[in-house]
């Protein structure tokens, strides 16, 4: 009975189209699949990843045309990160979404990571993160997470220098995605909003069984707390953080277009899934029954502030219902159940133009 790590994170986009623009010909992933929510199938569900959709590296999308901004607060994630290998990449990254008219900011020396931070086309909060240097760098592998480990002073927001910091980019346009720039590895890790940090710290550590890795406060709040949360060694790929912000003071969340809908976690098997969800039912939690979602069967429950967590198997995998490599992610693909109303729900959507998978570089061009 063990978290894996991060499988995928829902988020509400109000333009489908522009949404596949921006994460297939900005970022260079993948367009997995095509299809509905299942629970509202007049509106898109669409995933993006590496090549296979690898659990970890799955963004998806449910589209609200014409749905108001969503507001980030307690209950809701803050921003997720996606992976990089190494600091010259972060660097063609800025680059590259400068160069394309998109506002960045950094590269920042969070202590375990540098990375830089932009926005999609709907307002979300994105980060590339490098993978390292790691956790280690303030406390020994098996003591991560036993003691405070405040920000250093020079890396607070207060004592940064802005202008320099803004300076620092690539020398050169980058028109094409390079190996050292992919984001095919996938999520580095996901950032929430929490009203007690020792609340949420009971979730993840008591009821889920993840480590704790880091106690720590808010590189640009640094009266706040920023707990993290992984598995094992916690490498990029399975941490969940929090920033703790006084309910007094802050705002709830409201759902809408930029806003995450859920984050998921990954586990192996139906059997472990049925033991989390008794645990958390014991505990007092609502959580839903086991559902088929085709490319994975999932359970869901909201975490101490009413943010929604999923808990999803491993598989079977994006690759069930396709049976042309080439063409995975060009058409829509419906459930048996819905299949008897596609062309209703068909004309309930408006088609998407994209381009078949010919690999990273022609991705970004």
């Amino acid at each position: 009975m063990k978290i894996l790590g991060l499988h995928h994170i829902t988020i509400v986009c109000a333009d489908a189209q522009r949404t596949v623009d921006f994460y297939t010909q900005v970022l260079g992933l993948r367009l997995l699949k095509q299809t509905v929510n299942f629970d509202a199938p007049d509106s898109y569900h669409l995933y993006f990843g590496d090549e296979k959709g690898t659990p970890g590296t799955a963004i998806t999308y449910f589209e609200w045309p014409g749905a108001p901004k969503g507001q980030t607060g307690i209950g809701s994630t803050h921003h997720y990160a996606l992976r990089v290998a190494s600091e010259d990449g972060l660097l063609k990254w800025k680059r590259r979404l400068t160069d394309l008219g998109i506002p960045v900011k950094g590269p920042y020396n969070r202590n375990y990571f540098r990375s830089i931070y932009f926005q999609d086309p709907d307002g979300v909060n994105i980060e590339i993160a490098t993978d390292g240097p790691g956790w280690t760098v303030d406390e020994a592998a098996d003591a991560l997470g036993t003691s405070f480990q405040p920000v250093p002073e020079e890396m607070q927001s207060e004592n940064r220098d802005e202008a320099a910091i803004k300076a620092i980019t690539w020398p050169e346009p980058v028109p094409v995605i390079t190996e050292d720039m992919s984001l095919l590895k996938g999520m580095h890790h996901i950032s929430a909003t929490s009203s007690s940090i020792e609340r949420t710290d009971w979730f993840y550590s008591e009821l889920l069984g993840m480590r704790r890795i880091k106690m720590t406060n808010n590189f640009d709040d640094p009266n706040s707390a920023h707990w993290y949360w992984g598995v094992d060694d916690s490498p990029p790929g399975t941490v969940v953080t929090y920033f703790e912000r006084d309910r007094a003071n802050t705002r709830r969340s409201q759902m809408g277009a930029g806003l995450t809908h859920h984050f998921a976690l990954g586990v192996d098997n139906e059997d472990e899934q049925a033991a989390f969800q008794a645990r958390l039912r014991q505990a007092g939690f609502r959580v839903s029954d086991i559902i088929d979602r085709i490319y994975f069967k999932s359970i869901y429950t909201t975490d101490p502030d009413g943010h929604i967590v999923e808990i999803a198997t491993m598989g079977p995998g994006f690759l069930i219902d396709e049976d042309d490599e080439e063409m995975i992610g060009m058409r829509l693909k419906l459930p048996a159940w819905l299949e008897p109303r596609r062309s209703v729900i068909e004309s309930m959507l408006k088609p998407i133009k994209a381009q078949p998978w010919r690999g990273l570089q022609e991705a970004g061009r």
